[in-house]
């Protein structure tokens, strides 16, 4: 597959990426506790050059396929990546701290979560059932690792071992269907997948069980309903830190991958994986909104937030068509932006032996440190989806999508639940401005957390001055 140096070349920024987190893996082991800001430093260094080696060949228009089929490089793809390397970037900002003040600063951290990043580029590039799988484990197991990072917690242990059971389980019924896949078509390749799957020769019975399956494997990395037991307990009992990583950047690669697997290579039964998802999509548009309103835990509640939000996503991309997919990709950066606001407003007023994770640790806070309050409600106005911030522009273009596929019932059941889901995102709002706070805890958020907690909960209101471009771009990307 490979003929010279030059068929390299499309995966220059992974190949990079690969090299450094070997290089900061083993230097971990060698740098001193004292400094281990070093690795953080060195980490967020990868991230901005892989980004500007995929920036500097990127083009939306054009398509590279390498290795025989098995990487497919295009303005997607790019896009997607680039999107994980800057939440990937903020969320090592707002992790620092954490880590620091609850004494889990340790390298292993920056290894894991840019492993995972490297498998959710190989996921996003993924032209072949073999690259796809590989991009979903590495990802997968580096994140298993992280939940279990605080081994004195006996609730991370427990939430990394349900997640790992329940994602076992789900990676092994994806695997089956892409067996039954091949058996079926007798190719690996998507595109050759799909121009045989066109031709209707194969027994339908056998193919409804392999499109089951492998829609239930994404189903499961979205956390869709009703594979979606795992989120709220991993959620809440992984470190603050983690829970930031993984509400974040994994679900730019799931967007990644149903595109490659459902877009192009079961692009011909787009009747029956779009009822799937549709399903999908009203469960967890219900269950999440409903969800979310009886918890008190902060990180439980965007926990059932993120699947409301999941629900969303799929809206697009059950439409089937470019516009619906190019919708569904600005929905998830956008709620990459988003999230990683509000759990980066919980670490910034944590400190040491308090977690600022409880609903009502936000009490008052408009009397303790109007400015935060302020970035807070911005974040929380943006997750509701209020006018004039970037949340709501994104909750649009995805139910005119799904309005335009046809899908009328489904957008006024989105409606109705974004109305309900706005209650427990005020309800937040309403304890920062009216209620008396419950306590005085010092914040120490260092200086660049401060910044870059500024600019995520700003971009809320800047980006809907650039909404237009940023739409443009996805949809670009998608002709």
């Amino acid at each position: 597959m490979i003929q010279s140096w030059n068929d390299l070349l499309p995966l220059l920024p992974e190949l990079f990426l690969l090299g450094m987190t070997l290089i900061i893996l083993i230097a971990g082991l060698y740098i001193s506790e004292k400094r281990r800001g070093l690795v953080h430093f060195l980490a967020t260094l990868t991230l901005i050059f892989t980004a500007i080696l995929t920036l500097r060949d990127f083009n939306v228009a054009e398509r590279t396929v390498a290795l025989g089929g098995m990487f497919i490089r295009d303005g997607v793809g790019d896009i997607l990546k680039l999107f994980v390397y800057l939440s990937t970037a903020i969320v090592f900002v707002y992790a620092k701290y954490y880590l620091r003040i609850h004494k889990l600063f340790v390298s292993e951290y920056y290894s894991l979560a840019l492993f995972s990043v490297l498998g959710m580029c190989i996921l996003i590039s993924g032209g072949n059932l073999l690259t796809i799988y590989l991009g979903l484990e590495l990802m997968a197991l580096s994140i298993y690792s992280m939940v279990a990072l605080d081994r004195d917690s006996p609730v991370a242990s427990e939430s990394a071992m349900k997640y790992f059971v329940l994602g076992s389980l789900a990676s092994g019924l994806l695997l089956y269907g892409m067996s039954m896949l091949y058996g079926l078509t007798g190719s690996l390749d998507l595109a050759e997948i799909a121009t045989r799957l066109a031709s209707g020769d194969q027994p339908k019975v056998i193919l409804a069980f392999a499109v089951v399956f492998i829609v239930v494997g994404i189903g499961f990395k979205f956390g869709a309903v009703p594979f979606h037991m795992w989120v709220p307990d991993v959620y809440q009992g992984a470190p603050t830190a983690v829970t930031l990583f993984l509400a974040a950047a994994p679900k730019l690669a799931a967007v990644g991958m149903a595109f490659r697997l459902l877009n192009e290579g079961l692009e011909p039964l787009v009747r029956d994986w779009s009822q799937m998802l549709g399903f999908m999509a009203l469960m967890s548009l219900i269950v999440g909104n409903l969800g979310a309103i009886a918890q008190t835990n902060l990180k439980r509640m965007l926990a059932y937030s993120t699947i409301s939000h999941v629900g969303f996503v799929l809206l697009g991309i059950m439409s089937g068509t470019n516009d619906g997919m190019a919708a569904a990709m600005f929905y998830a950066i956008t709620y990459a932006l988003m999230t990683t606001g509000a759990f980066g407003m919980i670490i910034a007023l944590s400190s040491a032996g308090f977690e600022a994770d409880r609903i009502e640790d936000f009490k008052g806070l408009n009397q303790r440190h109007p400015w935060f309050a302020f970035l807070m409600l911005l974040i929380m106005a943006s997750l509701a989806g209020l006018p004039p911030l970037v949340g709501f522009f994104s909750k649009l273009y995805v139910l005119q999508a799904a309005i335009d596929a046809g899908w009328m019932w489904l957008a006024v059941v989105a409606v109705v639940m974004a109305v309900v889901g706005a209650f427990y995102y005020l309800r937040v709002i309403k304890m920062m401005y009216f209620d008396e706070p419950e306590h005085e805890h010092p914040f120490n958020a260092p200086g660049d957390l401060r910044v870059v907690l500024a600019a995520n909960g700003l971009l809320q209101l800047v980006l809907t001055v650039f909404v237009g471009s940023l739409t443009a771009l996805c949809v670009a990307a998608w002709q």
